[in-house]
This record gives C-alpha cells, sequence and structure tokens, in this order.
C-alpha cells in the first residue's frame, strides 16, 4: 500500500490528521482493521469514528490492540447527542440523567481505546425558555459532565453545529458561544471542538475566530464547503487554515469529518493528494508525493 506514495518513504505530514474509520474501503478493503493499517500506512497520526459506541466491543477491542501496535491515536466520538431534544437548554432532569448516563458508557468506551477525548452536542435549543436561561442550564450541565470526566482525565469536547445547512434549531450554533460557555464552565475537560466546515457556514471570519478562541480550542475537524468533502474541492483556503495551526504550534488532531467530492478508488486517491499537497510541511519542500 506504500506503494502509493509514488515511491516515496512512508508521508509524513507536519499536522496530526486524524482519517475516518471507512474512509478507505476502495483503497484497504471493507475490514476496519485493514483500513487502519492503510490509515498508518499512509502516514496520518490517529483514527476518528463518530460511531464508536456503536461498534461492537470486540471490534473495539482490535481496533485498540492495532492502535497501540501502530502507534496511532484514537481521536474523538460521539459521546451522547441528541437532534431533536433540549438536552442541556432545558433544565430537565430526565435529559440531564441521560446524558451523564452517555457520558460514564462513553468513558467505558474511550478507556478501552486509550481516547483521551470524546464529542458532545448539546442538544436543541428550547423556545420556551429565554436565551439567558437556556445558557444558564447549559453551563450547569457542563459542569456535572466536568465531574463525570475528571477521575479519568477526559476532555469532553463542545461542539458548535452550523444552523443553516445542516442542523437547523441547535442550542449551540457558533465558536464565539462555545467559547463563553468553557469560559462559564472554566474546566479543562470542557473544551471546544471547532469545526472548520460548521464555522465557515455560520460565521466565517475563520482565522481571526480561531484566534480569539484559540486557549479553549481542544481539536480541529475540518471538511470544505460546499459539499462538506475533503480540502480543496469548496471554497475554503485550507492551505492558510493548516498554515495558521502550524504557526500556532498545534499539537491535537485535526478530524478528517468529510466526504468525498469524486466516487470510489479515484475520489479516495483524490483525498490523499489534496492532503498531501496543502500540508505546511509539502508545501515548504515541494514534495507532494
Amino acid at each position: 500500500m506504500s506503494r502509493l506514495n509514488n515511491g516515496c518513504k512512508r508521508h509524513r505530514f507536519s499536522l496530526r490528521y486524524a482519517a475516518r474509520l471507512g474512509k478507505f474501503t476502495h483503497l484497504a478493503g471493507e475490514d476496519p482493521i485493514e483500513q487502519l493499517k492503510f490509515i498508518g500506512d499512509q502516514g496520518f497520526d490517529a483514527l476518528e469514528d463518530s460511531r464508536m459506541q456503536e461498534r461492537p466491543v470486540e471490534l473495539q477491542e482490535r481496533l485498540a490492540r492495532e492502535l497501540n501496535r501502530l502507534g496511532l491515536a484514537m481521536g474523538t466520538f460521539l459521546a451522547t447527542f441528541d437532534f431533536e431534544r433540549p438536552t442541556f437548554s432545558s433544565g430537565r432532569e430526565d435529559l440531564r440523567e441521560k446524558t451523564l448516563t452517555d457520558l460514564r458508557a462513553a468513558l467505558v468506551i474511550a478507556k478501552r481505546l486509550n481516547a483521551r477525548w470524546f464529542t458532545v452536542v448539546p442538544g436543541t435549543l428550547d423556545p420556551r425558555l429565554p436565551m439567558g436561561f437556556q445558557t444558564a442550564n447549559a453551563i450547569d450541565l457542563l459542569r456535572r459532565c466536568c465531574d463525570v470526566c475528571e477521575p479519568d482525565g477526559m476532555v469532553m469536547l463542545i461542539e458548535p453545529l452550523n444552523a443553516r445547512v445542516d442542523h437547523p434549531g441547535m442550542f449551540l450554533s457558533r465558536v464565539d458561544q462555545g467559547y463563553a460557555l468553557c469560559k462559564a464552565v472554566a474546566d479543562p475537560h470542557c473544551k471546544l471542538l471547532a469545526d472548520i466546515y460548521h464555522q465557515q457556514i455560520t460565521e466565517g471570519n475563520l482565522l481571526p475566530t480561531l484566534d480569539r478562541a484559540w486557549d479553549e480550542i481542544a481539536y480541529i475537524q475540518v471538511g470544505d464547503h460546499p459539499g462538506r468533502n475533503e480540502p480543496t474541492s469548496g471554497e475554503i483556503n485550507y492551505r492558510n487554515v493548516f498554515r495558521f495551526l502550524q504557526r500556532k504550534d498545534y499539537s491535537g488532531l485535526v478530524g478528517m469529518e468529510h466526504g468525498q467530492s469524486i466516487p470510489g478508488r479515484e475520489g479516495e486517491l483524490a483525498v490523499l493528494r489534496a492532503y498531501r499537497e496543502i500540508d505546511p510541511a509539502d508545501i515548504a519542500s515541494g514534495q507532494h508525493c
């Protein structure tokens, strides 16, 4: 599989990209372990899988062993999410308890995979309550979630989702709002996941916004717009975004949460080319293998 590097040695990126499970099925096959080997062979540093909690325990254990053998990190996965109910904003005790139960279950998976992060989507807006009360309810529940995370050192990532294209009616939709929540919670176990795709749709002004929120950002995800496909397929200047991350000495993961603009094997090759063309190290060296 290293032949896909066109004769180059195993590719090394300057940023720590986390490839998605299922991203390279045409090049690596359907077996998740073979996909993981391929991800490592292509020079990516980590695995990401939003639906890890739906995977059989036996597969999670196999992935954990292979991640350890290959020296790859486990990226984030969804710990608790609800796209229909006001889980964080309403203050309802039943929804609070459901959220905390989800987090405790996610901790078991995280420990199995030696993961440091998981993602929390704080549900929908509650139209019955003024925004100030909704925000207070969310802060209170986030602090309770931190109490669950603290003994194991887990970092809960709260993710703003765009309301214009994909997720109308969500409580958390802007980076500045997520930043304010993290500041109010004031706990190292609650940090911000900045998804550049969502940010471009909702607010734009990408680099200044990232810069202002930088001290609360613990994880980055990427996807181009329109289409939510690989970088270079849309309007976002990912060359500059990745240069910005490098200037910030960002050592966290960059989750590849996107599809591909071309179907099949050719599309998967296009994804590999895109990251190799715009990674800061390759731009500086002129190497695009």
